[in-house]
Parts: C-alpha cells; structure tokens; sequence
C-alpha cells in the first residue's frame, strides 16, 4: 500500500518555483533516500508532505489521507526530524521527550527507553538544560523525539548530522528494525554513503523537479570512480579503451581516470600489466549530482 503518493505537486513563491509537478509514491516498509543539492527543493517537498505548507497546484496523500494544513489525526502518526532542529533550550532533556510526546497523547515510554539506550544519551544528559548540550546530543534528542510516539511514517531531514559513527551506525540498525516491522522512512540525506547503506531507493531532485525515482543499485551503477594508475613500463595505445572508463591524463605510464559503473573491466584489464600503484576513490555526492545534472540537461536539450 503507498504510505506516500504525490500528483503534480508545485509550489510557487512569487516568481520562483520551489517544485514543480512532483509525481512521486512510497509504498509501505520503504527506506526511502531523498537527495538533491541545497536549494533543489528538498524541505519544500518534506514541509507539503507534512501540511506545514500548502501546494499551488497539484495534491499530496499520506497513509491513505489527503495532506492538509489541519488534521492533528495524521500528525500522530508521522514522527518528523527537521533538518534545522530547534529544541527548548531552557528544558532539560527529559522534560522536552516528555513536553512532546504529550502532543501525541504519548503513554507508553518503552520506544523513548530503549532509544535512549540505544543511542546514548546517558541520565546524566536528560537532567541537564538542551542549551548545554553538543550538536550530537541535541541530533540524538531530535531523533528520540520523532520515533518515540511509534509512527508508521518517518520523516527524516539529515538525521545523522553531528552523530559519531559509532553512533551512525547504531542509528541505521534502528531503520532496518523500524522497516522490518512494516513502517516507511522518508529520509532526506546529503550523505551518500549512508544512503546506500539503508535506502532500497533514491529520488533526486534537480531545481524543484524529480528527475530520478530508481532503486539504489540502479543508482549505484551511475556511480563516478576517479582511478589513478602508475605503470611500471608505458602501456601501449588503446590499453583503456574499455566501455564506462574516460581518460582524463595519460602519458603512457602514469593514467588519471574516470570510471562509470562496475570497476572490473578495468581492473582486470590492469592485471594484465605490471601495476606499480593504483588509486581508488569515489566520487562525492557533489560530482555525481554534477555528472547526472549534466547528463540530465544533455538529455532534455537534445532534439527529437
């Protein structure tokens, strides 16, 4: 069953289009990965999903219902991490749990305890006034408050800003866990290895419109490898013309690369010489962003 679903979803300010016709659905027990540069569009899709905002054209549905500025009702059931979190600096940590989870009619505390536990943040902390706390801790507050009245929907904006890996990681085993038991993440990321780790698909937003809805192997086999090759003789002409590699420098002994897709090809045509160094590095979220924009524009200019 689609916990999201979107049609022709715009929003204007003024002159300037935030979105534009976004065609998007989420069925249910999905981690969904949202990326997109800053200023795409991303917390203007997030803030109509949660009726924070009202669309100038087009409609929004969430667990099967109509997305309005007013229906505490559906509230309750979506737990939500704003990516600027802004708590109650002057509460202490459990009074701002409690203070919050009451908007929900919040009763049992067993998911705040575990999370609790889980995540870190120690007794000592939920005594002690917000305004004292890290960036980490008050991320860590954040996330307890969005999951801790159970919902079947939840949206994520940077949920693991400020975290420590360590922490990281304990925070995606609670995804799984969460997907496992039926319910529907929503996570918006700039973090593209912490996408692949727990999304089963990406939507990427480019100037306010979706222009990709994929699962993440798909995406993954978009990915951008930069490989530096050293030789220990000068390899003869042609040695990488391979499919999915571009050479950015060659001289004959020493080679700077661009790699789409699987490595393998390459590699194996590598073990075929004598390789005296070799250097792999991903791409960034940004040179990715940079390639599929580029090729997006590319497709959209093309005559037909």
């Amino acid at each position: 069953m689609p916990v999201i679903v979107t049609k022709g979803l715009t929003k204007h300010y003024g002159t300037t289009t935030a979105l534009s016709e976004v065609d998007l659905e989420i069925d249910e027990g999905t981690i969904f990965g949202f990326l997109g540069a800053n200023g795409a569009g991303k917390t203007t899709l997030i803030r109509l999903l949660l009726g924070l905002i009202r669309p100038t054209a087009g409609k929004a549905w969430v667990l099967g219902k109509e997305v309005c500025l007013t229906n505490p009702e559906l509230r309750r059931k979506i737990g939500y991490l704003p990516g600027e979190l802004r708590l109650y600096e002057d509460m202490r940590g459990s009074q701002v749990l409690r203070f919050l989870g009451r908007f929900y009619g919040l009763k049992d505390t067993v998911i705040r305890d575990h999370l609790i536990e889980t995540l870190e943040l120690p007794p000592s902390a939920l005594r002690t006034p917000v305004k004292k706390y890290s960036r980490g801790m008050k991320q860590k507050l954040g996330i307890i408050q969005a999951f801790q009245h159970d919902p079947d929907l939840l949206i994520l904006d940077e949920p693991t800003e400020g975290l420590d890996p360590l922490i990281q990681r304990r925070f995606y085993e609670v995804l799984r866990d969460w997907r496992e038991r039926g319910k529907t993440i929503f996570m918006s990321s700039h973090n593209l290895g912490e996408v692949e780790r727990v999304c089963e698909r990406v939507g990427i937003i480019r100037q306010g419109r979706l222009v990709a809805d994929e699962r993440i192997e798909d995406l993954q086999a978009k990915l951008v490898h930069h490989v530096e090759v050293v030789l220990e003789q000068p390899a003869g002409d042609g040695i990488f013309d391979i499919p999915g590699v571009d050479v950015v420098f060659s001289n004959g002994q020493r080679a700077e690369l661009k790699v789409r897709g699987d490595l393998n090809p390459l590699l194996s045509t590598l073990a075929r010489t004598n390789v005296s160094d070799l250097s792999v590095q991903r791409a960034s979220l940004e040179d990715i962003f940079l390639e599929f924009y580029r090729e997006e524009s590319a497709r959209c200019s093309t005559p037909t």
